[in-house]
């Protein structure tokens, strides 16, 4: 059986395109989402994937319809091929159940890979590059440490809450926790 799934980003746009494009192709049966490529939860591909069964073939018209990243594209179509389900992209030309369209798709696949490890190359020298540079990347800390002197401080009065300290420095009391373990029994034992 041929099973479609039709994606667009956001309520006003249109699927007919798509949709046309899958019926033309001898879907049977549609699945339409509207949602973002970068959501995870994407219930009616989520439906159309539980819905396959072997030997039928998932047809989009777009690759980046199915996924948003070359990974994520990937590990669904090996996800598909394990369960002996074939993938089509119509505007791409793919179609895994050829010899020909596995190839290019695990083609596909391997140039994924190379540019991930070359990403990964680059951002770890980069890194390197910086901290021989002496700038360390990440958020800076909330407190400073003046400010957490200040928290030593007011934690020392019984009257104050963890929370009325936190509140006042601005931060969440989970903050506070964090640059000071144990709450007001860190002050009491220092």
């Amino acid at each position: 059986m041929l099973i479609g799934y039709a994606r667009v980003s956001t309520e006003d746009q249109n699927t007919k395109l798509q949709t046309d494009a899958l019926s033309e192709a001898g879907c049977e049966k549609v699945f339409l989402e509207k949602a973002s490529g970068a959501q995870r939860d994407r219930p009616e591909l989520q439906a159309a994937l539980n819905y396959m069964r072997e030997g039928d073939t998932l047809i989009v018209w777009k690759m980046d319809r199915l996924a948003r990243s070359m990974r994520q594209l990937i590990d669904t179509v090996e996800d598909l091929e394990a369960r002996r389900v074939g993938f089509r992209s119509l505007t791409e030309t793919i179609d895994t159940t050829t010899p020909g369209g596995k190839l290019i798709f695990h083609i596909f696949g391997a140039l994924a890979e190379f540019e991930r490890s070359i990403i990964q190359e680059r951002t770890k020298a980069g890194l390197k590059a910086a901290r021989a540079l002496g700038k360390f990347g990440g958020r800076p800390p909330s407190l400073s440490d003046q400010d957490v002197a200040a928290a030593r401080a007011m934690l020392s009065d019984p009257e104050l809450t963890v929370s009325e300290v936190a509140s006042r420095l601005g931060v969440a009391a989970s903050t506070l926790y964090r640059h000071l373990p144990g709450g007001r029994s860190s002050i009491q034992d220092s």
